[in-house]
């Protein structure tokens, strides 16, 4: 694998562990939207993300991640459209997508 794609995979990983670490034991949606540090704590850590999504497919596009196009967009909207993020759908990508990343991240980092 590519050194600089491993480097981008890597950051991946991190801002995936620093969003867990910022929700702690609290997992609820009320709790995080009531806690606009933590709203701006995660939502950089998605932008993170979304840049080194987007790196990783200028360098390899044959990288198999899933939704690779929707991060990418994620992070578009979260640091274009800033005043429009919508926290259901932040909080729905942590709880529903973000578990699915990390473990094709792993995967990706093991081989």
């Amino acid at each position: 694998m590519n050194p600089e794609v491993k480097k981008y995979l890597y950051d991946i990983q991190e801002a995936i562990t620093s969003i867990k670490n910022y929700l702690g034991d609290i997992r609820d949606f009320s709790s995080y939207k009531s806690n606009k540090m933590l709203r701006r704590a995660v939502e950089r850590e998605f932008e993170i993300i979304g840049e080194a999504m987007t790196r990783i497919e200028k360098l390899d596009p044959s990288v198999s991640i899933s939704r690779k196009k929707q991060i990418i967009s994620m992070r578009n909207r979260v640091i274009h459209g800033y005043d429009k993020i919508d926290d259901e759908i932040v909080w729905g990508t942590i709880v529903r997508h973000l578990p699915v990343l990390k473990g094709e991240i792993d995967k990706l980092l093991s081989e």
